[in-house]
């Protein structure tokens, strides 16, 4: 059991990127263009892309950004509509999009990793989700064993709707809970009773989904530490393979939506300590792993056994069991990377249909990473998926001399060790079990575009 104390956790009550990605997305250029995406495309495709003769599979994202009414303390990229009609219009473009990636990378490509995220991406119905999968599955080839999930909204879907994505060849669910409590609930708009899940998660279960992931918010407005104990113990109760527990930024200057929300009803910085701080005890005590970066998953999950195992590897959607690979992002927003390069779709839907009926990709912005990035990325990976840095694997990959490259940053990982953070080893760097917790923090050290500019109220609390 880590020693986590109510100092240390208001020490690091800062903000700090997430990590799934270094360089983060907001270093994103518009000087990296559609055509940059496409020529990373084909290098992938070319005979320099292989691996021992056949090309490592691929990651897909699917952004569905229908939602039928706004959450107040939604981030993510969405449209607000109750006419499903608009989903046609979406779904052609989606194809056109499909077809520019087959037209470079040729049809058949291996993928073992699809997620449907939003938005809502049970917005569409059963017959959009067949057509859309159907379209997936001719242009490239799921292999078996691979991990197809979709993010779930538990008031647009019923047991026979899970039976359908079932059907379609989902295997894992992620169910958006945020909170219990009825009068959270409609505080942020998102009214949900407990009985509702729980019977979706029952249906889940005996349907034979691989995994079942539940998301929680602390720091909601009208949540204390007592009713938010109150949705720990009833989560508990379900026991959901994996928990992603995140804390609520409030940037309503960033986000509209959030401008609907009392600011003097959101609980104290005390408060929301005392809720992360009774949630690990609580999870750590039902038999959950800490996975890292606000991820629990019960000790027998897939998540558990690749942190256990040293395989763990993180990209855009998270911590994920799937070997490190080149991922699509497909639909409005959409966030891939291919090779040594990240870009990013059109995040309004005009301009991303704009370019998709000009027979061009719909990508916007993106990034062409240099030799420090990819070392960086190397370094921060290595902390935030295994928790350790062998210094020689970095210098033999890299060409460096770890300690002098990185001395500055040397020298706050010795403070970091004063602190009880991490542990320098004659070999590397060591996340402790208590460093796990605040591992944002840690690999921040090595972020040289965040420690160049202090302006960091546009990321999340690290806690």
């Amino acid at each position: 059991m880590p020693m986590l104390t109510q100092e240390m956790l208001a020490r690091f009550d800062v903000p700090g990127p997430r990590y799934t990605s270094y360089p983060t997305a907001d270093r994103f250029v518009e000087a990296f263009t559609a055509e940059q995406y496409r020529q990373a495309l084909e290098q992938r495709a070319s005979a320099a892309g292989a691996v021992g003769g056949r090309r490592a599979p691929l990651s897909l994202y699917v952004h569905v950004p229908f939602c039928e009414s706004v959450c107040y303390y939604c981030a993510c990229n969405k449209v607000i509509t109750k006419h499903h009609e608009r989903a046609a219009e979406y779904l052609d473009a989606l194809e056109r999009e499909i077809e520019l990636h087959t037209q470079v990378l040729g049809t058949g490509q291996s993928v073992s990793q699809l997620h449907f995220g939003g938005g809502s991406p049970t917005f569409l119905s059963d017959a959009e989700l067949e057509r859309l999968m159907g379209r997936l599955r001719a242009a490239f080839r799921l292999v078996p064993g691979g991990e197809y999930s979709i993010e779930v909204d538990p008031r647009t879907v019923t047991p026979v709707r899970l039976a359908h994505l079932a059907s379609l060849g989902f295997n894992r669910l992620s169910f958006g809970v945020q909170d219990f409590d009825p009068d959270v609930q409609k505080a942020v708009h998102r009214v949900q009773p407990y009985e509702s899940v729980a019977a979706l998660m029952q249906s889940a279960r005996e349907l034979g989904f691989d995994s079942i992931n539940a998301d929680l918010i602390y720091g909601l407005p009208r949540q204390t530490p007592e009713s938010f104990a109150r949705t720990l113990q009833q989560i508990g109760e379900l026991r959901p393979d994996r928990i992603a527990l995140y804390a609520y930024a409030h940037l309503p200057q960033r986000f509209k939506p959030q401008r609907r929300i009392d600011a003097a009803e959101l609980p104290a910085a005390r408060d929301k300590i005392a809720m992360l701080s009774n949630a690990i005890a609580t999870f750590l005590a039902r038999g959950y792993d800490y996975i890292g970066m606000d991820h629990f998953a019960l000790h027998s999950d897939a998540l558990a056994a690749a942190k256990r195992q040293g395989r763990l590897h993180r990209n855009f959607q998270g911590y994920s069991t799937q070997p490190d690979c080149d991922l699509l992002g497909l639909g409005v927003s959409a966030i891939g990377r291919v090779g040594p390069t990240y870009s990013q779709n059109a995040k309004t839907l005009p301009e991303y249909y704009d370019a998709l009926r000009h027979g061009q990709f719909p990508v916007v912005r993106g990034l062409a990473l240099s030799r420090d990035d990819l070392l960086r990325r190397a370094v921060i990976m290595a902390l935030m998926c295994q928790g350790h840095v062998v210094f020689e694997s970095i210098e033999v990959a890299h060409l460096i001399d770890f300690r002098r490259y990185f001395a500055a940053e040397m020298a706050q990982m010795e403070q970091m060790a004063e602190q009880g953070l991490v542990t320098i080893e004659p070999d590397g760097l060591r996340v402790t079990p208590t460093g796990w917790y605040f591992v944002r923090g840690i690999a921040m050290v090595f972020d040289r575009y965040l420690q160049a500019d202090r302006s960091r109220e546009r990321f999340s609390k690290i806690i």
